[in-house]
């Protein structure tokens, strides 16, 4: 069925019409989850060489520098117009205000004499942002998970997005504080957050959309004992 095609719900039967309220499932494929784990097992046992195979393989980018140096975020911004950098601090700035909103004061309690009850909310320490590619740069993306992350006051956190990365998601990623940004996308992205590689650091948690095969690595690396946790396997889209 197309998405423009046209369904008289009232000639619809129960069946059919239950068929047309149910959402699809988003299920990995067997090919894909043997693909994945491939990519995650060559990636922890190869580090970086892995990861510009596979960035020439799937991006048909030869990457030399996995990680963008500061020249290269500078003359991305420069290249920005000043109406899209204002915008993003516009956005920015409403998006600190309800995340500052958040923030859940400390518990102290003695239920009774001597009984102390205490409840304290702790930031993750180190947290990995996976920004998809494409034609549309999801520089919004970034702002929505780098400004509540910096607000939370996670001691590290790094971005990974597949070469060439759009001027956009760098200075996004700049105005939000994120401390290191790779050339790096698709599972083999997740699987140098999830273990680390000689360029990418390991991370507690991982968070961010992509499609199937991100989706399907996020999935994996969090069920490992070697791996990260994830915000939820958003996608794939």
């Amino acid at each position: 069925m197309s998405f423009n095609t046209i369904i008289d719900w009232n000639s619809c039967n129960t069946e059919q019409q239950r068929a047309l309220l149910m959402r699809p499932a988003i299920s990995a494929s067997d090919s894909i989850t043997r693909t994945v784990a491939e990519i995650l097992d060559n990636v922890k046992s190869r580090g970086d060489d892995a990861l510009r195979e596979y960035s020439a393989k799937f991006d048909k980018t030869n990457v030399a520098a996995l990680k963008v140096s500061a020249e290269e975020i500078a003359a991305a911004s420069a290249r920005l117009s000043d109406d899209l950098k204002q915008a993003m601090a516009v956005a920015v700035k409403n998006i600190e205000t309800f995340h500052n909103a958040q923030k859940l004061p400390a518990v102290d309690v003695e239920t009774q004499p001597g009984v102390r009850c205490q409840q304290v909310t702790r930031p993750v320490a180190s947290v990995g942002l996976y920004i998809p590619g494409g034609s549309a740069p999801l520089f919004s993306t970034v702002l929505m998970l780098a400004t509540p992350a910096r607000i939370a006051g996670c001691k590290k956190v790094v971005l990974c997005s597949p070469p060439p990365i759009a001027d956009e998601i760098l200075y996004a990623a700049q105005l939000c504080g994120v401390q290191e940004i790779f050339n790096v996308g698709g599972a083999q992205a997740i699987a140098a957050l999830a273990f680390g590689s000689e360029s990418v650091p390991k991370v507690d948690k991982i968070f961010g959309p992509g499609n199937a095969f991100v989706t399907e690595a996020k999935r994996q690396v969090s069920q490992r004992l070697d791996g990260a946790a994830i915000d939820m396997p958003a996608g794939p889209f």
